[in-house]
């Protein structure tokens, strides 16, 4: 299997996800009340999945590798662009997590409804956002980057993604603790 492969298979679970954001979009346009445990489920999966999980070892690892390589100019344009994005997606997903303390604390109806459609339109930018990041990931970079590896460092990326993926859990709630403590 190439490297490529877990990421891909990643990014279908996104995607079933950004389908679920759909629903639940069309939801509070139409009841103009929010689903607070769905965000609060969506804030976890994308913070912990889509950006620690899958955008870490991107860019924690793959990226870091390429970066190492003598890449075309259009394959580092693509690979700044991602990694922009990722940041990107850590900023929309903030201002999620924002916006739910705020419809959350608020028992006011009226702003709870202001504060619901500011969570829609933020569900709607994330839901642009990622199928098109997807895209440009699986379509454009990922597989005719692979080129700039040998089957060795193919191989040893693969592994290091096995690591990473074996040691989150443990980061996850070591991190937890930490805060709490």
């Amino acid at each position: 299997m190439l490297p490529i492969g877990p990421l891909m298979i990643e990014h279908r679970l996104i995607e079933r996800l950004i389908a679920l954001m759909e629903k639940q979009a069309d939801r509070i346009k139409k009841d103009r009340l929010t689903d607070i445990d769905f965000i609060d489920n969506c804030i976890d999966f994308i913070k912990t999945y889509a950006d620690r999980c899958h955008h870490g070892k991107e860019e924690d690892i793959f990226f870091r590798d390429l970066r190492k390589k003598a890449l075309s100019g259009n394959h580092q344009t693509i690979l700044n662009e991602l990694i922009s994005e990722h940041d990107f997606a850590r900023n929309m997903t903030s201002k999620l997590l924002i916006l739910r303390n705020k419809y959350f604390n608020n028992i006011n109806e009226a702003e709870k409804q202001i504060f619901s459609f500011e969570i829609l339109e933020n569900l709607k930018v994330l839901i642009d956002f990622y199928p098109r990041h997807i895209k440009k990931e699986d379509k454009e970079f990922f597989l005719p980057v692979m080129d700039y590896f040998s089957d060795k460092e193919k191989e040893e990326m693969l592994e290091q993604f096995r690591a990473f993926d074996r040691n989150l859990i443990h980061e996850k709630y070591k991190k937890l603790i930490e805060n709490y403590e």
